[in-house]
């Protein structure tokens, strides 16, 4: 029980290491790669290869496939994330027309606010207001 209550005294070295960042390859080191690995003749010189170059198998696979399909661009970088939406111009005309709803929405919320303020003060100060009951005269 009193050990678990003292600290200890020796302090753990403790390695903080940076973010680890998704590594991108070109195409040309890409296709450079390739053709290494098709000149591999032995056995384990592909093995050799990949573990020289810090890379997986399912690189090679996957990269060969591409290539099988004649693909230049598949061996290219690919963008990540969602796709960018082309801007609909009827969507931004809705999205103004619905701001500018918003905006009238709030100034008659404000115009009826003070009404109803007007209506207290009068009746604060005993002055009859007629009731026009939406009608001007």
């Amino acid at each position: 029980m009193e050990a678990m209550a003292q600290a200890p005294n020796d302090e753990q070295a403790v390695e903080v290491t940076g973010k680890a960042k998704r590594r991108q390859y070109s195409a040309a080191y890409k296709l450079k790669i390739l053709q290494e690995a098709d000149t591999c003749a032995k056995p384990g010189e592909v093995g050799a290869l990949l573990r020289r170059e810090g890379l997986y198998s399912s690189h090679l696979a996957a990269w060969r496939k591409a290539r099988a399909k004649g693909e230049r661009r598949g061996l290219e970088a690919k963008q990540r994330g969602p796709k960018a939406k082309a801007a609909d111009p009827s969507a931004q005309k809705l999205a103004e027309q619905e701001r500018e709803m918003a905006r009238w929405k709030a100034r008659a919320e404000r115009a009826e606010a003070l009404v109803e303020i007007q209506k207290k003060v009068a009746a604060l100060l005993g002055i009859d207001l007629p009731e026009s009951g939406g009608k001007r005269s």
